[in-house]
């Protein structure tokens, strides 16, 4: 699967592993067939297409490799002794395949905020993680000109977030100089809170470290996903605009 991908886009950017199935019994219960099956589709089919995909994104020096986990393979659950078992192995793969000493730590465990209510809160790598994301709603601060500041019609917004990873600032003036736009920082203008491409080098690249699907809904579309549904559709009209001419034309 990962050659015949490489052979037909000549490159491997990012691998998803989020195969996963549920054998769900008591131990007293559970057979061979419901344990192998599940620890080969959830776990040993994670280190095979890692194992192939890998030597693509070192040749390259890019790549993306996104494990999906579960708090189960943490916590545990009963009756998903081999559930936990995949997950939990998954869980220690992921952290293996991690250099933490990279040259480049672009993303990093943030260790300093301030919170909603102008509360400072710090972390460190030795800390309890569990409860020491940074949650509930918290203020943006919008870039005048760009896409964000166009969908959100303001030049402050408020989002959800519930993450505990910012982007490294050691390299944001390096990014901004090859082009990256950085639409939306936090009040303090010290966490990178959204981020976009130029029109000119892509119709419709935003980014953005909080939770819009939180405020969706069906009847009232956040901004940020109504904007690019607008964006796909009027892109899927200029590309069928030649043919629906040529078309016509024959007809």
């Amino acid at each position: 699967m990962i050659r015949e991908v490489f052979g037909v886009y000549e490159r491997i950017d990012v691998l998803v592993n989020n195969a996963g199935i549920t054998r769900d019994k008591s131990i007293r219960k559970m057979t061979d067939g419901d344990w192998s099956e599940v620890i080969d589709i959830n776990l040993n089919s994670a280190f095979y297409c890692t194992s192939a995909a890998l030597p693509y994104m070192i040749e390259r020096n890019f790549g993306r490799i996104v494990n999906v986990a579960s708090f189960v393979g943490q916590a545990g659950n009963f009756g998903q002794a081999n559930y936990a078992a995949s997950k939990g192995g998954l869980i220690a793969f992921t952290k293996v395949l991690n250099d933490r000493n990279a040259k480049d730590p672009v993303i990093a465990l943030i260790t300093e905020w301030t919170t909603s209510e102008g509360a400072v809160e710090q972390r460190h790598d030795g800390s309890d993680l569990g409860g020491t994301m940074r949650l509930g709603s918290q203020e943006c601060r919008l870039k005048p000109g760009t896409l964000a500041h166009e969908l959100y019609g303001q030049d402050v917004i408020r989002e959800r977030h519930r993450h505990r990873y910012e982007f490294n600032n050691r390299y944001r003036q390096r990014f901004e100089e090859l082009g990256l736009v950085i639409s939306g920082v936090s009040m303090d203008g010290l966490l990178v809170e959204m981020i976009e491409l130029p029109r000119a080098k892509h119709p419709w690249f935003l980014a953005c470290q909080a939770h819009p699907e939180f405020t969706s809904t069906p009847r009232d579309g956040h901004p940020l996903f109504s904007g690019f549904v607008q964006a796909a559709r009027e892109y899927q009209a200029v590309r069928e605009a030649p043919v629906l001419a040529t078309a016509k034309v024959a007809s």
